[in-house]
């Protein structure tokens, strides 16, 4: 069930925004332990189906993997990398996408449009591929090279829009030819991000901080969602989040003056979910904070030198987890989950 944030309306089927203008959530109960409600015959996405909203008899043809998560001890901190990037479209975008098909085929939708940065559009588009959805996705102009080939590749109906991410994004909504699934406001896509959280707790128990790039909000509330419904079943405590934006883009702290060109990823600076954004980082007393170009340069290739191929967007957390090591943010020992979002093959 889907559920106002503004009015508490309630919608049984697949809607984007309610009717009053106020955002979806997905409202699930669950009953019994999270041992009992977890498929172990499963080491994939499948594992988890009973904490999503999805009809088995409706699951996308592509199963996600559970990503591997690398831990490292740097200067007595236990740094924890989740390797989203090892998705099969390269982003952790594929989690969303996965539960938003789902919904799609149960509806009986074939034919979708979003805008995205890229890896959205990559994502819903390879999904489309396997299912036979056509998918219209508006991208920035300046989107790189290597996943505009992407998308041409995969048979997507590409359409480049000049200007800012925002101007792509209202484009995108006044196209009237299709159904419109931007994950800025899909509250399905949500629920796929959550399940990282589950995977992590899985993989390593507990974490004391989670560093997450924030643009939408589509990880940062999925990681949120994720590990309070784990508190609530009682198996671990909620970790600090940390919001980490880039300069120019900041929407929950204060904006710096130079724009980053390096994370398009996350270079939305209004984003529908601000609120709730902003409501989780007091939840958890966690904060933002925003990195620059060269941050973000010189932690991508520390990144690379580590073994871990990503695109400039994904190196934003490792930027923010240099200053705050720094400046002694973290207790010796510490557990710090990094989830690097892309692959840096799809920028070459």
């Amino acid at each position: 069930m889907l559920k106002c944030q503004k009015c508490r309306r309630a919608y049984e089927k697949f809607h984007l925004i309610c009717e009053c203008g106020g955002l979806l959530d997905v409202v699930v109960e669950f009953k019994g332990s999270f041992e009992s409600l977890l498929k172990e015959e499963y080491l994939d996405v499948r594992r988890y189906l009973n904490f999503l909203p999805i009809n088995e008899r409706v699951l996308p043809k592509l199963i996600l993997p559970i990503t591997p998560t690398v831990e490292m001890d740097i200067k007595n901190v236990k740094v924890l990398f989740k390797l989203e990037y090892l998705m099969p479209s390269g982003s952790f975008k594929d989690r969303g996408t996965y539960v938003t098909i789902a919904k799609l085929k149960e509806e009986g939708i074939n034919e979708i449009s979003l805008d995205s940065s890229g890896n959205a559009a990559i994502s819903f588009a390879l999904f489309g591929k396997a299912e036979g959805i056509k998918v219209h996705v508006f991208i920035p102009e300046h989107t790189s090279k290597g996943k505009k080939r992407i998308l041409k590749l995969l048979g997507t109906e590409v359409h480049e829009i000049k200007g800012s991410r925002m101007n792509v994004h209202w484009k995108a909504r006044e196209f009237k030819d299709a159904f419109y699934i931007s994950h800025w406001y899909n509250p399905y896509f949500l629920e796929g991000t959550k399940v990282v959280a589950y995977e992590v707790f899985e993989q390593i128990g507990e974490v004391d901080y989670a560093l997450v790039p924030a643009g939408s909000g589509t990880l940062f509330l999925g990681l949120y969602k994720g590990f309070k419904e784990l508190k609530d079943f009682g198996k671990a405590k909620m970790p600090k989040l940390i919001a980490v934006q880039a300069e120019g883009y900041e929407s929950l702290c204060k904006q710096s003056k130079r724009k980053s060109k390096l994370a398009e990823g996350i270079a939305i600076p209004e984003p529908p979910r601000k609120e709730q954004m902003l409501k989780a980082l007091k939840e958890t007393e966690g904060f933002c904070m925003s990195v620059g170009d060269s941050e973000i340069d010189r932690a991508l290739d520390d990144l690379i030198s580590m073994g871990f191929l990503v695109e400039p967007t994904s190196a934003v957390v490792f930027a923010a987890f240099k200053k705050l090591l720094e400046r002694g943010e973290f207790e010796k020992g510490s557990k710090v989950l990094l989830p690097l979002t892309g692959s840096g093959l799809k920028v070459i």
